[in-house]
């Protein structure tokens, strides 16, 4: 199976089997990693086999965070599936990655398993935030698929199995000394609330947040128009453009999760503490990980 029928097949799968169920967090045990110093960091490789594969920290210098801080590059990746070719693999390798954490369900799994590389651990925590098999396959519209996937983003603060998963993973960014990569099947949606979250909590501004979550749009173009056409091709134009909102993100996905997350909790930092329970020790761990 070549590496950009593995994207499709994972992204219909996204759009086609995601589930609530029960969480699982087993580790593979891994050898210790030790930072490299942010200064000596290049931007994230781009990826053939993970197209959204990036720093949460950005490009260049990084991205501003509270006072003078900046995010720590080469510390924090997110990804969608890890369908690496082995020129990725050697990439990904030479990043000393320690642990990858996968959010994805058994069934994403089983269509596009990640290629974990040398030396590193590897969890799945299953985070899935509503039927979306059920669900995308009643949505009438394009409006109707823009609605589902506000919905699950406020899942992600309204769903206890959600908040769970949320917590167990960022518990492990935080505990884990060296990098770290975090992913589900398009790297856009649970992945993307837990890159908000982390960026939020050191005080990223709002924009750079938002910019960085559209971010999805154009590093996974390519295969986002190769499953619209292979929608369009196998159920039909109509049902292409009912499918494609669900494919990419809008800005209205993540704002509806933070919007929910206001009226629940106020803050991220009271969402972080009251919704998923963190231990302040967690949060400092994650705060001095994420920024120097």
């Amino acid at each position: 199976m070549s590496e950009s029928t593995r994207r499709v097949t994972a992204v219909l799968a996204l759009c086609g089997g995601l589930v609530i169920g029960p969480l699982s967090g087993t580790a593979v045990a891994a050898p210790s990693h030790v930072l490299t110093s942010p200064a000596q960091v290049a931007d994230a490789p781009r990826l053939a086999g993970a197209d959204n594969f990036r720093d949460i920290a950005g490009t260049g210098a990084g991205y501003q965070a509270q006072g003078s801080h900046r995010l720590n590059k080469g510390v924090i990746y997110r990804s969608n599936a890890l369908t690496f070719s082995d020129a990725d693999l050697a990439t990904v390798e030479g990043l000393r990655v320690a642990e990858i954490v996968d959010l994805r369900n058994d069934d994403e799994i089983a269509a596009a398993p990640d290629r974990v590389p040398a030396g590193a651990a590897y969890v799945n925590i299953q985070i899935l935030a509503g039927n979306l098999a059920e669900q995308a396959g009643k949505a009438a519209s394009p409006e109707e698929a823009r609605e589902l996937m506000r919905s699950v983003n406020r899942k992600f603060v309204t769903e206890p199995d959600a908040r769970d998963g949320m917590a167990q993973t960022l518990t492990r960014i935080a505990e884990q000394p060296g990098p770290i990569v975090f992913h589900c099947t398009a790297g856009k949606d649970r992945t993307g609330w837990a890159a908000y979250l982390l960026q939020s909590l050191v005080g990223v501004d709002s924009d750079t947040i938002m910019d960085d979550y559209l971010l999805t749009n154009e590093y996974s173009a390519a295969s986002i128009e190769a499953t619209i056409a292979h929608i369009a091709e196998t159920r039909g134009p109509a049902a292409a453009e009912i499918i494609r909102p669900m494919i990419g993100v809008e800005r209205g996905y993540l704002e509806a999760g933070i919007a929910q997350l206001t009226t629940d909790y106020g803050t991220v930092d009271k969402y972080l503490r009251d919704g998923l329970g963190l231990r302040p020790q967690v949060v400092n761990a994650l705060r001095a990980k994420l920024i120097k």
